[in-house]
C-alpha cells in the first residue's frame, strides 16, 4: 500500500502521503466493521457477497467460493481485514483492466494471450 502513496515514487512516503494512507486505511475499516454483520472480525461469504454487490458487481456463487479460497489465507472460511482490502482492491483493479478492453461495454472481451497478459500485469497502475 506504500506504493499507492509514494507520489513522488522515492520508496518512502513523506508525513502528508502518510496521512492518506491511514485516512485510506481507517476508510477501509469503516466499510469492512459495516459489512461484517456478525461482529466476528472477518467477513464470511454471505458478507462478501452483500458488500460486492452494494459495491456494484453482480457474481456468481461460484467466484465468491473462488475468492473466499484465495483470500482466505487462515483457512477459517471468512476473510480477515487485510485481506478484504486486498480482495477488494485485485477486482477493482481486474475491473479496470477488463473495462479497457470492453469498449462496447457489454461484459465481453475478445483478447488474444498478449492483451491478456497484458491486462492482468498492468492492473496495479
Amino acid at each position: 500500500m506504500i506504493t499507492m502513496f509514494d507520489r513522488d515514487n522515492s520508496g518512502t512516503i513523506t508525513f502528508q502521503e502518510f496521512g492518506a494512507l491511514w485516512k485510506y486505511v481507517t476508510d477501509w475499516q469503516s466499510t469492512f466493521r459495516s459489512y461484517d454483520r456478525d461482529n466476528s472480525g472477518s467477513i464470511d461469504k454471505n458478507e462478501l457477497k452483500l458488500a460486492l454487490t452494494t459495491f456494484g458487481y453482480r457474481l456468481s456463487d461460484r467466484l465468491y467460493d473462488v475468492l473466499l479460497r484465495k483470500f482466505d489465507r487462515g483457512g477459517k472460511g471468512a476473510i480477515a481485514f487485510d485481506d478484504f482490502i486486498q480482495c477488494c482492491c485485485v477486482i477493482q483493479g481486474l475491473t479496470n483492466s477488463f473495462q479497457r478492453y470492453d469498449t462496447n461495454r457489454n461484459g465481453w472481451i475478445t483478447i488474444n494471450y498478449e492483451q491478456f497478459l497484458t491486462l492482468v500485469f498492468t492492473m496495479t497502475k
